[in-house]
């Protein structure tokens, strides 16, 4: 059963022209323009620099902006009363949008890494297994986020909201930008949110080949776990 309700919701989000826009070609034109073009101050290869961030914004991206919204939309419809009135206990209904995340994120990964790969960059290999412990923890991060935001408002509250926190978030989360380079406070802030701690620990991992540190590690976790239990309680179906 899970299996059959990942598959489809894997398929659904891979169909959605807008999901696809976001989750792949806006990260895909992000890490060209950010290696080729000197738009913002990064130490060269630019393209090690760049890399970690648009694998962090992929993730961010499908984890919470995509599913978010899409989970907005399909309360809006009575998708999920429809399916909660099913055999699929709610619990299924839940995992299976979370593994159907995980494939996309997946699919990412390889298409952003082959690129990025092409453009010249060349990852620490002692650093990919920490690479996908913070990919996966991002992910948990982020779903929650995603969950908690498209279970509990308007689906027209959720578009606005889920767009206004990605571009925030882009720019200010410690993704285009390392936190060192942010300003003083908002650099601060942006290390205790789960957009910080993944680009930055991806950056440690990818580049220094290193573990990316028991901070960002507890951060993504904090957020993983406050996000999940709180939206397992404030979730509604309609």
């Amino acid at each position: 059963m899970l299996a059959a309700q990942s598959g489809v919701e894997l398929r659904l989000a891979l169909r959605h022209g807008e999901q696809v826009l976001l989750t792949l070609l806006i990260p895909l034109a992000l890490l060209v323009g950010l290696t080729m073009l000197n738009v913002v101050p990064l130490p060269e290869p630019r393209v090690a620099m760049v890399t970690p961030g648009v694998l962090a914004l992929a993730v961010l991206s499908t984890a919470f902006t995509g599913q978010a919204i899409a989970l907005g939309f399909d309360r809006r419809y009575g998708v999920i009363r429809r399916l909660a009135a099913t055999a699929l206990p709610r619990w299924l209904l839940v995992a299976g949008r979370l593994v159907a995340v995980l494939g996309v994120v997946a699919v990412q990964m390889v298409v952003l890494g082959s690129v990025a790969l092409a453009l010249g960059w060349r990852p620490a290999v002692s650093g990919l297994g920490w690479a996908l412990l913070m990919v996966l923890l991002g992910c948990a991060a982020f779903g929650g986020l995603g969950l908690l935001l498209g279970g509990t408002l308007r689906a027209e509250i959720v578009l606005a909201v889920a767009n206004v926190v990605w571009f925030v978030l882009l720019l200010g989360g410690g993704i285009v930008l390392p936190v060192d380079q942010l300003p003083g406070p908002i650099g601060a802030v942006a290390a205790l949110l789960p957009s910080g701690a993944l680009a930055e620990g991806l950056r440690t991992a990818l580049v220094d080949g290193g573990s990316p540190g028991l901070h960002r590690i507890l951060v993504l976790v904090g957020w993983a776990v406050a996000s999940g239990l709180v939206a397992a309680r404030a979730v509604r179906l309609r």
